[in-house]
């Protein structure tokens, strides 16, 4: 029964899309700075026109609502604009890793079937290469139509390559923006690192983006006018939905090209930098930073990274430089980082912190619920820290599927819940430990062994530069921990000195590694080591033969 005088309108509903933060930052902070990239600035009205402009000369060259635009670039003004200019256009944005190679971009394009890529000058070279690879494959279907972002033409080219800027010529300062009907509207799409096989493309609405967007606002207790430093890819879950949070807040992006200790001490000391956001290697470059890159920070600056943490000795030097360091977790499929815990070092009691910090936190305050299963009951494991299950959650900021992949799309959201692929446990407390993805987890004498647990021990041997255990075959037990080391440089060790380590570390039986390989480490374009590679040739292993590292 319909309430009486209830009715939906176009006075009390508008489709929520983050295009809105920028039509608003445009009108409040109309001549703060948005965007600065070495000597050149905008201010949130220049950033709004330009950005308009860019959606009418989509139009103009024939992009339509739900047609997909791709994009292959550092973080430079161009890619922040396209965050917003594309969705303008009703269009559908896919920000592409820099580190993919022409074969895997050529795959990635095919699957996407983009209108036009924008391509930095950097990366010309791979794009023409996996157009190339793509006339092969389907000789009769024209490449996308080629946008330059920075750079000069070359022969090299096809012959209707653009500049950016040329293109925004194009463009009308009147352009209407055609927001989306449907909140649910697709607004990007976002690879996922293929750390177990494909990448898959996960599609973000309109909805969880702007959702996830103020989730991000609550996590980090941002202020109005933060200054971001764009220290995380674009491409990654579309820079963790920041593009869209600076806007909301007013703020200003720093944008750079590359990332390194002396450039993130630098933009700290003249941009005044609040916030800046990465992998926990980022950790590792600000700690191991020269005494000539480093300079003192004004005030404390707020350092977010997600993903597998540093030993405890190089959080401490980064706290004391003056960060306020917060760990993340998540995924793309979550549009970044969902769960969030403050690193807060007390040095009297560093053995509590030590436990604390591999804690992955609290959900944020959109995901509706974040619980650990047994994966094939469904049932909630107790709250004993103890219980092994799945890591699931379920919410408004979950991606709207797997592009043209119903079946992964299907298993990935089965029992109503979004299955995360890995193992955990919750403490008495409702903390969340991640123990290891389920694919990783070592199955041993009837119950999981954590490999996360194993790596965090031998990655704390000060000769340990990485570090990667998986699971080998054993007819006794199921399967015994093997360990693949990488050292630092001028460090010497034997595998029985590693194996030595870990009982010195009191590491269970179970835990203490078969055997130990030393080398460099596969991994993705991302970073991410492969350790289905690994569990492959660990299987070709002789055990009782162990190799020496030097």
């Amino acid at each position: 029964m319909e309430l009486e005088g209830f009715h939906k309108c176009e006075a009390n509903y508008v489709p929520l899309s983050p295009v809105s933060f920028l039509e608003r930052a445009a009108f409040v902070y109309e001549k703060a700075s948005s965007v600065i990239y070495g000597d050149m600035t905008y201010t949130w009205k220049e950033t709004y026109n330009r950005c308009i402009k860019l959606a009418s000369a989509l139009s103009i060259l024939g992009v339509n609502h739900g047609q997909v635009v791709a994009a292959l670039a550092p973080n430079v003004p161009a890619l922040y604009e396209l965050h917003f200019g594309v969705p303008m256009v009703g269009a559908i944005l896919s920000a592409l890793n820099t580190s993919l190679d022409p074969l895997t971009l050529a795959i990635t394009l095919q699957q996407l079937e983009p209108k036009i890529i924008f391509v930095h000058h950097q990366h010309i070279q791979t794009v023409l290469e996996a157009f190339r690879v793509l006339s092969l494959e389907k000789p009769a279907t024209p490449p996308p139509r080629l946008v330059l972002i920075s750079g000069k033409h070359s022969d090299t080219v096809p012959s209707n390559t653009l500049c950016y800027n040329d293109l925004l010529s194009l463009g009308k300062p009147d352009f209407k923006i055609i927001n989306p009907n449907d909140e649910c509207d697709p607004i990007s799409i976002n690879f996922t690192s293929g750390s177990t096989g494909k990448p898959k493309g996960a599609i973000y609405s309109h909805r969880a983006a702007y959702l996830n967007s103020l989730a991000v606002i609550f996590r980090y207790d941002m202020r109005k006018r933060p200054v971001f430093l764009w220290s995380v890819d674009m491409f990654r879950c579309n820079g963790w939905c920041f593009p869209w949070v600076v806007a909301a807040l007013g703020g200003t992006n720093i944008c750079i090209k590359e990332v390194t200790a002396e450039i993130i001490f630098d933009s700290i000391v003249i941009h005044k930098v609040t916030h800046l956001c990465g992998s926990p290697t980022i950790l590792d470059k600000i700690a191991s930073s020269k005494a000539k890159e480093q300079q003192p920070i004004p005030s404390p600056v707020d350092l977010i990274v997600a993903g597998p943490l540093p030993p405890s000795d190089i959080i401490l030097k980064v706290e004391r430089m003056g960060f306020n360091i917060h760990h993340g977790y998540g995924m793309t499929e979550a549009l970044g980082p969902m769960t969030h815990t403050s690193l807060r070092t007390n040095n009297k009691k560093e053995n509590e912190n030590m436990i604390i910090r591999c804690r992955e936190g609290t959900h944020n305050i959109l995901m509706e619920d974040v619980d650990v299963k047994e994966p094939e009951t469904m049932i909630s494991v107790p709250l004993d820290g103890k219980t092994i299950g799945e890591v699931v959650f379920r919410g408004n900021v979950i991606m709207s599927g797997y592009l043209k992949n119903m079946e992964g799309t299907q298993k990935a959201f089965k029992g109503g819940w979004y299955r995360t692929g890995d193992f955990g446990v919750r403490n008495p407390n409702g903390d969340i430990v991640i123990k290891d993805r389920v694919l990783d987890g070592i199955v041993s004498e009837g119950g999981i062994v954590s490999t996360l647990e194993i790596e965090q021990v031998i990655k704390s041997h000060p000769f340990i530069k990485e570090v990667a255990v998986v699971g080998k075959p054993n007819h006794i037990v199921g399967q015994s921990p093997s360990a693949f080391v990488t050292l630092k440089d001028d460090c010497s060790l034997s595998s029985n000195d590693i194996i030595k380590f870990c009982e010195e570390e009191l590491l269970p039986r179970n835990m203490i590694p078969i055997d130990v390989v030393f080398g460099i480490l596969p991994k993705n374009s991302t970073g991410k080591i492969l350790k289905y590679v690994l569990r492959e040739k660990a299987k070709t292993i002789e055990t009782i033969t162990l190799m020496n590292g030097h």
